[in-house]
Formats: C-alpha cells, structure tokens, sequence
C-alpha cells in the first residue's frame, strides 16, 4: 500500500512539477528528480524501495518506444554513420577510458568491475535527452542525433554491462566475445521487432474499437522488450525497431486513430517520465545515506571518474567536429558551439542508476563483491555531474553560446511539406469521380478548401513585411471567427448534455466532431 501511495504521490507531483518547470523555464524531470530525492528525507515519506531489475523492464519500454515513434527509418539511414560512432563506437571508448581509470585509482575492484563500471555510465540515457534537450530551442538537426544516438546506445552498454558481471561473479577474464554477442543480439533483436510490428499491425486490422487499438501500441513495447530478454537478445533494440516499423506501416486513413493515439502516449509519456524520475530521486537520495561515511573516501575516484566521462565525450564530439574537413557544415557537430552543447547533452539517467544497482553483492562464493559500494556510489555521482547539473543549465548555456536556431529554414522545410500535401489534394480532387458529381459551385468552393491547405504565406507577401503583417491580421481575425464560432457550439452541446432527456454518448459524439474541427482548423 505504501508503495501504490508512492506512485500516486509521483504522478501528482508530476503534474505540479510540469506546471512550475513551465513557469520558470527549466525541465520538469530534473526538477522531478530533485524534488523527489529532497521529499525522500521528510519523515511522513515511507521508506520504498524498487527492485533494481525491474526499473528497466518498467519504464524503459514505453519511454523508448515514445521516443522512437518521433523517429523513421529515413533518420537511420541518413544518420547511420553518427549512430554507429555514438551509440557503439563512443560507449566502447568511454568504457575502455573509465575502467583504464578506475584500475589505476582504486585497483581492489578488479579489471571486470571496473568495466562493468564504464559500461553503467557509458550511456548518455534516451529518456533525460529526450526530455531536457528536446524542450529547448535547439537546431533539428542537433537533436536529431542527440534522440538517434540515445535510442541505442542502451544495448551495447547492457551487454557490455552483462558480459562484465558474469566475469566479476565467476572469477572470469572478459573477453572479445561481447563483440558477436552484441552483433547476434542485435539482428535477433531487429527480427523480433519487425515481428512485433507485423502482429500489432494485424491486431489493429482485425479489432475494430479504438482505444483497444491504441491500448496495443503500449502492450507492444513491454512484449517484445520482455521476449527479447528472454531469448537474449537486445530488448532496447527490440522495443525501437518496432516503434519505427510500426510508424513506417501507418495507413493514411488512420486519423481518427492517429489523434487518440498521439494524446494517448503524450499523456503517459508525461506521466511515465515522470515516475521514473522521481524514484530515480528517492533512490539517489537511498544510496547516499546508506553509503554514509564511505562517500568522503570515494571522492577521488569518483572526480576523477566523472571528469574521464565528461572528458571523453567532449573529445569525441571535437574528433568528430575535426574529420568534417571541407563538409563540416553539413556534418554534426559542425561547429565548435556545437561540439560543446553535444558534449553537455551527454546525459546519464535512468539507466545507469538501475544498472548500478543491479550488481550483485555476493560472488559465486558467496563472498561480498569487492568495490560494489564504490560502483553505485559513482554511478550516483555522475547521474548528478551529467544530468542535474546540465540540465538545469542548458537553457543558459544556449543563451550564452548564441548558437543560433534556424527557425526561418525549418518552417520552409514545413511550408514545402504543407504545399506538396495541397498540389496532391488538389490533383486527387480533379479526379476523383465522387467531386464530379458536385454543383459546379460547390466544387469550385471545395477546391478552395483544398488550396488553403498549406496554412502558409504567400512567398510574395514573405518578402514584403508590409504585406505579411496585413495578411497575418487578416488570418487572425478569421482564426478568432472560426473559434469564437466553434466555442459558442460547445457551450451548446455541454448545456445540451446537462438537459434531461438528452443522450451524454450523442452529445458527445458531436462534441468530439467540433473538438476535431477545432484542432483542424484551416490557419
């Protein structure tokens, strides 16, 4: 019971926590997370605690697969060669650096924990960058590799972790067989989502109520990430690769279930990010009490540990900046400015805290497992020197770099997109037999509709500010028309529900065509 009042208190809290981050301009996880380790110390707050093998299998899933909805095969291909230097290629090299430290300062742990260790904090985690990046005014493009590289760098780093601890418990040597593992692990993993994907899909198909179709997508993620696991292959990999099959097989007369859906997985992604920060909070706030005195000895080490992580990522990125030569601008990072906020975007989260604790305390022998107290105690470190502290100064640090967001390109890219959807509305309404059958007047008024589809300005009046200002008043007043229009038959209809004698369900039938309407309006 006192865990369930937890979770409530969470979701509570988060709805709060969006409204103060909203008010004051900075993340609401990060404030979550804080919030929460702040709240653990208060004495009417029980004293929980999760199993570390279920963090991951709990919020994982769905927060990846909400992330991954936003992405596309297309992404993947033209991004290939930073996914495979980020999310492999750096995870491998931050782990070879922090265990290379982690031996020279504090031997006692041995070689397997200590790559166990670089592989808990390799992984800047999807969830935080997605959450704290994704809420700034940065360039798509920035973002994009940012959300790319966060989707999979999870699984190299897992099985990195796994291979480790094997090593550490059996009195093993790590070694090169992690490679074909992650490979098999992966392609089994691609396999297992495709498949995912084609049952969703025919689930979809064959159930004709709505909300159970969109209740699938959240079933989906937890399923395959599960079988994936069990058949030992990545469920982080698994989980993606379904979310983006999914989106590629979307069916064009799916409206309707596109909107409930997107409602659907913004409010439980809301939520969900939510919980998991904030017990990630109560659990950072656990470890240091129970480490207690320990922590004043670790300090060293975990400096040190946190500087080699930060460190090797600020390398990396400048590498990468450097190889751009010529092309550097039609690379990322393509600046210095750039190099510097994709080194400060490496955020460490959720992940890395449920790996820390997932270590076991006791060998095969039975024999407590030398160094674990130093492991989670870094582990918690630099969650805070990655996450907390970039977090809640990324917004400055962007005001400071000036590192400018090109709005003006990314609303071409949108008016283009809007344009080609019209020039095809346009062209299918010409043939279309149904619209031939139309009152010439009706058809010249639907062929009206069709060509304000782009909801854009004329690129004449864009280049005459005169004439852009007097046309976005126009298109505000008739904006406000519309509404005020569509506000009034509201009220109506919710007086109308109150009234005896009227059915709730029809009424809110024809309050959920004027909430379509209104969400659609012709701008």
């Amino acid at each position: 019971m006192e865990f369930l009042l937890l979770v409530v208190g969470l979701l509570f809290g988060t709805v709060v926590i969006v409204g103060i981050g909203e008010r004051i301009r900075l993340p609401y996880p990060i404030l979550m997370l804080v919030f929460s380790a702040l709240a653990a110390s208060l004495p009417f707050v029980p004293a929980t605690h999760i199993e570390p093998e279920l963090i991951l299998p709990l919020f994982l899933p769905p927060l990846l697969f909400a992330a991954a909805q936003r992405s596309s095969w297309s992404v993947f291909r033209l991004r290939w060669r930073s996914l495979v230097l980020l999310a492999v290629l750096l995870v491998v090299a931050t782990v070879a650096a922090v265990a290379a430290v982690t031996s020279w300062l504090v031997p006692a742990v041995g070689v397997p924990l200590a790559i166990a260790l670089g592989a808990v904090v390799a992984p800047p985690d999807p969830v935080a960058v997605e959450a704290v990046a994704g809420k700034v005014s940065m360039r798509r493009r920035l973002l994009t590799v940012l959300q790319t590289e966060g989707l999979f760098n999870d699984a190299m780093a897992i099985v990195i972790f796994q291979t480790a601890v094997s090593a550490t418990v059996n009195h093993e040597r790590v070694g090169w067989d992690v490679v074909p593992r992650f490979l098999v692990g992966a392609a089994g993993a691609v396999l297992l989502g495709l498949a995912m994907a084609w049952v969703v899909g025919a689930l979809t198909r064959f159930v004709p109520n709505l909300v159970a179709r969109s209740a699938a997508t959240l079933v989906a993620p937890y399923a395959v990430y599960l079988l994936a696991e069990v058949v030992h292959c990545s469920g982080v990999v698994a989980v993606v690769v379904t979310a983006v099959e999914l989106g590629r097989r979307a069916r064009p007369q799916d409206s309707e279930e596109r909107l409930t859906r997107s409602a659907f997985w913004e409010v439980l992604e809301l939520l969900t990010t939510g919980i998991a920060f904030g017990l990630v909070g109560i659990e950072m706030r656990t470890v240091v009490v129970a480490e207690g005195p320990n922590l004043v000895t670790f300090i060293p080490g975990i400096a040190a540990i946190c500087v080699t992580v930060i460190l090797v990522r600020f390398v990396w990125m400048y590498g990468m900046y450097r190889i751009g030569g010529a092309e550097r601008r039609e690379r990322t990072p393509g600046t210095l400015k750039e190099v510097v906020v994709l080194t400060w975007c490496g955020m460490r989260g959720l992940a890395t805290l449920a790996l820390a604790l997932a270590l076991p305390s006791t060998l095969a022998d039975g024999s407590p497992t030398p160094g674990r107290n130093f492991v989670v105690a870094v582990a918690v470190s630099v969650l805070v020197a990655t996450l907390v502290l970039p977090g809640l100064t990324l917004p400055w640090l962007m005001r400071v770099l000036r590192l400018p967001y090109d709005r003006a390109a990314e609303e071409q890219a949108q008016r283009g997109l809007a344009r080609r959807a019209e020039r095809v509305a346009l062209e299918a309404l010409r043939s279309s037999p149904a619209a031939r059958k139309l009152p010439e007047g009706r058809r010249k008024a639907l062929a009206r509709r069709m060509s304000s589809l782009h909801s854009i300005l004329e690129s004449d009046y864009a280049e005459d500010p005169e004439k852009m200002r007097r046309l976005q008043a126009v298109l505000a007043v008739m904006d406000r028309a519309q509404r005020d229009a569509l506000d009034a038959a509201r009220r109506e209809m919710l007086a109308a529900r109150n009234e005896p004698g009227n059915d709730p369900e029809l009424v809110d039938r024809v309050l959920r065509r004027l909430d379509l309407r209104t969400v659609t309006l012709d701008r």
